[in-house]
């Protein structure tokens, strides 16, 4: 598969078939991602990688925890500025309409879109989970640096015919991963990559988010 196949094929999958997927491949994945370029080669990525009876155990506690607070136990990072501007905050609006349209939830039911946030803390039915750490003294330059690492992986993904969701969402349940994971106390959670085979035939994965124009955002000098 080319680069522009892998990049143009890879949506954010919110609905996986159970099957599992094998250790030799997980590990193929991340030993290619690990190539990514990060400066002066610090390599800033921690990632603890979760299936079978260890990532069962984290999505019900995950989910008995839920039921007594629904909004979890807060975030150690902002996900999103908290006055996300134009046109940033149409674009994450738009995203959103779109998919609950293709869910057939309206607006109004704040219960079915809740029961579909939800569906994070399940990984969407993915057999594999991939829990993402920093550590706390990096900056924004190794932020961007885990971002280059974490594309990699969702690049080779679909190389190996798979598909991806980063979700930071999880990042409101960091002290519920803690208990499971056992990070040392200097690392920070950032995300959670969900790994498996798409299920096609879920609507929800009918999604394609629009992308702006090269004009829109990028200035050419000098050709």
């Amino acid at each position: 598969m080319k680069v522009s196949e892998a990049l143009a094929s890879r949506i954010s999958c919110r609905a996986f078939l159970p099957e599992p997927v094998p250790l030799a491949t997980v590990r193929a994945i991340l030993e290619g991602a690990a190539r990514a370029p990060s400066g002066g080669n610090l390599q800033p990525w921690h990632v603890h990688v979760l299936t079978g009876a260890p990532l069962k155990a984290l999505i019900a506690d995950i989910a008995a925890r839920t039921a007594l607070t629904p909004r979890g136990e807060g975030t150690e990072y902002a996900v999103y500025p908290p006055d996300l501007k134009e046109p940033y905050a149409a674009r994450r609006f738009k995203c959103g309409e779109d998919m609950y349209r293709l869910l057939g939830v309206e607006r109004e039911d704040r219960k079915g879109r809740g029961a579909q946030f939800r569906r994070n803390f399940e990984l969407f039915g993915a057999p594999v989970g991939l829990f993402v750490y920093l550590d706390r003294t990096m900056g924004p330059p190794q932020w961007a640096d885990c971002g280059m690492f974490l594309q990699s992986v969702m690049l080779l993904a679909r190389e190996h015919g798979l598909h991806t969701c980063a979700q930071e969402a999880w990042a409101q349940w960091h002290g519920t991963l803690a208990e499971h994971l056992s990070p040392p106390a200097e690392h920070m959670f950032f995300c959670t990559i969900a790994l498996g085979r798409m299920d096609e035939t879920a609507p929800v994965n009918r999604l394609k988010t629009e992308r702006a124009a090269v004009d829109d955002f990028a200035r050419f000098l000098g050709f």
